[in-house]
């Protein structure tokens, strides 16, 4: 197997610098990190990749039965980070690769020198059972995945900027609906699926790499009270609020993005 080239991989930065490791979230391929990547090449070895399915990945590779979970994606973060053997990494997972960098850490800790939570949501949907707000209900979840399943690109143009947030750029939300529609729309909705109705609030006790969670001061998708509650879950982790909105902000804020990122990797021994 060609991971490489399953989910083409690319390496930049400098050269023997601590490693970070990119992933992008649904919808999205690696270049929704071009402007974060000026701040972090200058000191670290960056890793980026596309999940299959997305950008320029190897469709040929995407299967239901291996991806219709989380798993199958994890699979794939632990084999890229053993087929560059460049020794453990800052996993820096936005949206639902956020699970993703979770499950990966508790698996195999001694992969991470630590993860960057951006914008997580280990559950989307309410659970008013244990209080536990993702910002959702199971309604609304089963609305939006209706919608998408009847018409994809009208789907893609509607949510977008709900996602995006940052109203007055417009652009913004046009660049995440272009990445929206460039994806396989049957492959999307599996990935749909898999992002919305996922439940890992129990994997977060399992993380024990040093973590940082980083929220948005306004977000459609993820709410405060998820930041917060991730940070209570994953012990000894630290949560910080990007002075930024929406889902995206390594689109909307890409220097304060960055320097969190920058800031929170550990540095070479």
């Amino acid at each position: 197997m060609d991971v490489r080239g399953r989910n083409h991989v690319t390496v930049s930065g400098r050269a023997g610098g601590p490693v970070v490791m990119l992933a992008h979230g649904f919808g999205c391929d690696q270049n929704m990190w071009r402007l974060v990547l000026p701040r972090l090449e200058r000191d670290f070895t960056v890793v980026l990749f596309d999940h299959v399915g997305a950008g320029r990945s190897d469709l040929s590779a995407w299967s239901c039965a291996r991806y219709s979970t989380l798993d199958g994606y994890t699979d794939d973060v632990l084999e890229i980070r053993r087929e560059l053997a460049l020794g453990p990494v800052t996993f820096v997972g936005h949206s639902v690769s956020a699970s993703m960098g979770v499950l990966a850490a508790a698996r195999e800790p001694e992969a991470f020198t630590s993860l960057v939570l951006l914008t997580p949501s280990p559950c989307f949907i309410d659970d008013p059972a244990t209080g536990y707000r993702g910002g959702f209900s199971a309604e609304d979840i089963d609305e939006l995945l209706g919608s998408l399943d009847a018409n994809y690109l009208g789907w893609s143009g509607a949510m977008a900027p709900v996602i995006m947030g940052n109203p007055e750029r417009p652009e913004l939300g046009e660049e995440l609906a272009n990445s929206f529609c460039r994806t396989d729309p049957d492959i999307a909705r599996v990935f749909a699926r898999v992002t919305f109705l996922s439940d890992h609030r129990a994997d977060l006790a399992g993380v024990t790499v040093p973590t940082l969670v980083a929220q948005c001061s306004h977000d459609a998708i993820a709410p405060p009270e998820v930041g917060e509650f991730v940070r209570s879950q994953i012990r000894g982790s630290r949560l910080i609020t990007l002075n930024a909105t929406g889902h995206c902000p390594q689109l909307a804020a890409p220097e304060e993005t960055a320097a969190a990122i920058a800031d929170f990797v550990p540095a070479a021994p």
